[in-house]
Parts: C-alpha cells; sequence; structure tokens
C-alpha cells in the first residue's frame, strides 16, 4: 500500500515536481527524523527539558521571524486570531515538545519518532468528533485499525507496572501524539485566511514564551553547563527542526498540495529508527518493526482512494487553515 502510494507520486515527477522538490522533501523528513535523536542527545548530556525546548525555540524563532521580515510577509489584523495562534503555539509546541522530551529521557528516540508518527490516526478520531464534514469511511476505519494495533504493539504498556520511568514516557509520546492532532484539528476550525509562514512563527514565538517561563520557573537555563553534545543538538534542533524543516516544508506544500507533502509521515519512523540505531545504538526489535509496519500501514490505508465512501459524515465540511497543522514536528 505505501510503496504504491509513493510509486504513484513519483510517476508524477516529471510532469508536477521536480527533482530539487523531491531532495527537499527527503530533507524535510531528515530534519524532523533526525529532531528525535537530537533531543535525545541533549538530555542525555545534562539538559533538562524546558531548558532545552526555550533554546532550541529561540533559535528556531529567530530565523522564521527574519524570513517574516525579510519577505514583509502581513501580520494578523484580527485581536482573536492572536488568541488562536496562543492555543496553537500551547497546543501544537509547548505541550507535545515537553512531553516528547521528558520522555526521551526514559525512552529510546527511534521509538518515540514511531509513536509520533502515528498523529495522522489520531487526527481521523478527533477531526470526526468536532468537525463538520469530516466523513467516517471504509478505509478510514481499516486504517484505524491497523495502525492503533501497531501503536499497542509499539507501547505495550503493562497495566501493572504503569509507574516504571519507560511506561511514564511511553504514555507521555501518546500524550505528545494527541497533542498535535488536536492543534491539527484546532487549526482547521480556527486559523483560516493567513500566510502560512504567519502561524509557524507565532506557534514558534507563543510555545517559545510558554516554555520559557517553565524554564526560568523550574529550572535554572543560564546556568546549563554546556558542553559539545549539548550545545550541537540544540543548534541542529533550533536551525533545522524548527527552522529550515519549516521552510521545506511550506515549498513542498506550495509546490504539491496538503495530500502530497502529507506522505513526510513515512519518513519519520525510517529516520528515526535508522538514525537511533546507527548513533546511539539502540536496539530494532522484531515488535519494533511489526508496530512501525502497522502504523505506516494504517496511515496508508488512511490516505488510500479505496473504500472511500463515507460511511458516516457530520454535514458541511469544515473550512481548510491555510496553518501549516505539521508545524511542531516534533
Amino acid at each position: 500500500m505505501v510503496l504504491g502510494q509513493l510509486t504513484a507520486i513519483m510517476g508524477t515527477m516529471a510532469t508536477r515536481g521536480s527533482r530539487l522538490d523531491w531532495l527537499i522533501f527527503l530533507a524535510l523528513g531528515f530534519f524532523w527524523g533526525s529532531s528525535y535523536l537530537f533531543i535525545k542527545i541533549g538530555v542525555d548530556h545534562g539538559l533538562e527539558p524546558f531548558t532545552l525546548i526555550t533554546f532550541r525555540l529561540l533559535i528556531g524563532l529567530t530565523l522564521l521571524a527574519t524570513v517574516v521580515a525579510v519577505a514583509r510577509e502581513p501580520l494578523p489584523r484580527e485581536p482573536r486570531m492572536y488568541g488562536h495562534l496562543f492555543v496553537m503555539g500551547v497546543v501544537n509546541i509547548a505541550i507535545p515538545f515537553s512531553l516528547i522530551t521528558f520522555a526521551e529521557q526514559t525512552v529510546d528516540s527511534s521509538l518515540a519518532s514511531v509513536i509520533n508518527s502515528a498523529v495522522p490516526l489520531f487526527v481521523i478520531v478527533i477531526a470526526a468528533l468536532f468537525l463538520k464534514g469530516e466523513t467516517v469511511t471504509v478505509n478510514r476505519l481499516a486504517g484505524l485499525a491497523v495502525g492503533f494495533v501497531g501503536v499497542a504493539l509499539l507501547v505495550g504498556v503493562d497495566i501493572a507496572d504503569l509507574s516504571s520511568a519507560n511506561a511514564v514516557g511511553e504514555l507521555a509520546l501518546l500524550g505528545a501524539t494527541v497533542s498535535y492532532a488536536i492543534g491539527n484539528v484546532y487549526a482547521k476550525a480556527h486559523v483560516h485566511g493567513l500566510r502560512p509562514m504567519i502561524p509557524a512563527v507565532f506557534q514558534v514565538f507563543f510555545g517559545l514564551l510558554v516554555t520559557g517561563a517553565l524554564a526560568f520557573l523550574f529550572e535554572n537555563p543560564l546556568a546549563v553547563a554546556w558542553v559539545p553534545e549539548s550545545l550541537f543538538s540544540v543548534v541542529w534542533l533550533g536551525l533545522l527542526g524548527s527552522g529550515l524543516a519549516y521552510l521545506a516544508y511550506f515549498r513542498i506544500l506550495q509546490r504539491w498540495g496538503a495530500t502530497r507533502t502529507s506522505m513526510v509521515a513515512y519518513l519519520l519512523p525510517v529516520f528515526g529508527i535508522g538514525l537511533g540505531a546507527l548513533v546511539l545504538r539502540e536496539p530494532i526489535t522484531i515488535s519494533t518493526l511489526l508496530g512501525t509496519i502497522l502504523v505506516i500501514g494504517g496511515i496508508a490505508l488512511v490516505n488510500a482512494r479505496w473504500g472511500n465512501r463515507p460511511l458516516i459524515s457530520r454535514g458541511t465540511p469544515a473550512a481548510e487553515a491555510t496553518a501549516p497543522t505539521s508545524a511542531g514536528r516534533p
């Protein structure tokens, strides 16, 4: 299923894309997929969660704000929109970034990348509950079933041992995934009519305000004992994971549209597992591979043309958001 979709996309490359677009697409998958690795490196070398997030967002905001200023992008005029963007900064940046970074203190980066790749599955459930016009179809139901079996296999939380560090970290990753999905649905419902870079820069700005306040309240970010590994991880996450990745995302989104661009979800666990094993020697277990295959297969089914006849519909479709709903990755 996944190979069929990717093959179909590649078959249109000559007429609908370019070699440069594909290189940028792969770079986007690498930037986001590698973020889990560098979060792990950062927390393993002395960075506390809120401190790591604050510094990475500060670097990313500097880059994005510079691009917005140079491009002279128009700012929102309605005060209410800033309220929506603040919510997005909390739900799509502050909460999931915090949960992922907290989780990677005890959980492998490869597992984090796979669990977070399941965001499209949670979007289907939440959108069907809260957005008018969202339909439940055969392929979506099948994709949800397959994908959630994969998530359950990956997490494998023992109900009798929920207090263990690994279990708490895995539950935190699930919470981050749900938060990203809520952000996606919230953007579709409330964030419209803006140039794509504007929601991105304001989400990062408000996310920085929240996590920065938490860092100074509960940690001591100005007293960090920097080592080369932690410094490199923050710079990587800021410039690539929270900066260049967004620029790449907008380029591909403009050239390919939202549906094709969403295929980047297939690349995140590939880079996440590969880099975790290569750099950190994280084990690749049979359950990890099988769970990953099921999650990716579930995402493929959700996006498949087969079986897309509506079973349940909630009426008039919600307006499409111009906000980059993947802007929180990861």
